[in-house]
């Protein structure tokens, strides 16, 4: 039985740390702005087609990939002084169409630029390759995705907790106009939060299109998607909530995706269901049911909103 369930658990934690370093630009964005960042996802599908291309160069891949990665920082940075920046003073409402109207603007540009085919992700070497754990073959991608979500999520809660720009953040969070009184410069606050956000969503997705390399202008959605479940599911503006609840998602549908074999092997049916087309569905299913038993979240806090 444990040999059936090992590689969807095994996977279901590799897809789950993706998930997670693409909630946490969402989680971050809000705690700051009270944002929801709906172009995020777009970002990260922004990230893989910038790599399809400068790999194609001829570039060195490790090369590419920091490229990827500065490119990617760069696009959260010119996104947010173009389309958010303006609109500081407006109300959120506004501030929302305009993220919703950056998401359409990324996918008709890639639309534009791919002409709609599927664009092929190249290899990385060493976490392309494939290795054997136990019952499972998968590829070292697997392996090191949870290793470095926890060394990256570390690394942003010291520099959170430990650095200026980190107390200027948790200051802005907590109150943003008294932080503007105190003479915190909140411009290059929120433009270092999209930065770290946009790069975050350029690691998971050099780690996403590993395993499932092709690239096209949707492939953000359901993933962004799917995080944002996952930061809310943790409690949006929560990083370690963001993470926590990333994990459970991707684990839990994985499983989800191997259950008519799990139960085909274990006895309990005689014939697929096919219970895989309901993978995504548990992804929202779970969103309706936190919101209506615990709108915060598991680590969210409640917040007064002052009139």
């Amino acid at each position: 039985m444990w040999d059936t369930i090992f590689p969807y658990l095994l996977s279901g934690i590799s897809v789950g740390g993706q998930y997670a370093l693409i909630a946490i630009g969402y989680t971050m964005v809000y705690g700051i702005l009270r944002l929801i960042n709906f172009a995020h996802g777009d970002v990260f599908m922004v990230a893989g087609i910038i790599m399809v291309y400068i790999a194609a160069s001829g570039l060195p891949v490790w090369i590419s990939v920091l490229l990827v990665l500065i490119i990617t920082a760069l696009v959260g940075f010119v996104i947010e002084r173009v389309a958010y920046k303006p609109l500081r003073t407006a109300p959120r409402m506004s501030v929302m169409i305009s993220a919703i109207g950056v998401s359409y603007t990324l996918q008709n540009l890639v639309l534009y630029i791919t002409g709609g085919l599927n664009k092929q992700y190249p290899a990385i070497p060493v976490i392309s390759d494939s290795v054997k754990i136990g019952s499972a073959t998968t590829k070292v991608v697997t392996i090191v995705t949870p290793v470095l979500v926890i060394l990256l999520v570390v690394g942003l809660v010291m520099l959170i907790n430990r650095t200026k720009i980190g107390m200027a953040m948790r200051a802005v969070s907590k109150d943003f106009e008294t932080a503007q009184l105190m003479g915190i410069k909140i411009n290059s606050v929120i433009s270092t939060t999209f930065v770290i956000g946009s790069f975050l969503a350029g690691v998971g997705s050099v780690l996403y299109f590993t395993n499932y390399p092709t690239v096209i202008q949707t492939s953000g959605a359901m993933p962004g998607l799917k995080a944002f479940v996952a930061a809310v599911f943790g409690g949006i503006g929560s990083i370690p909530g963001a993470v926590i609840g990333a994990f459970i998602i991707g684990i839990m549908e994985n499983l989800i995706k191997g259950l008519d074999v799990i139960l085909f092997k274990a006895g309990a049916i005689s014939r697929p269901l096919g219970l895989a087309i309901f993978s995504d569905a548990f992804t929202f299913a779970l969103l309706i049911i936190i919101l209506v038993v615990k709108p915060t979240g598991l680590f969210g806090e409640k917040t007064t909103d002052k009139v």
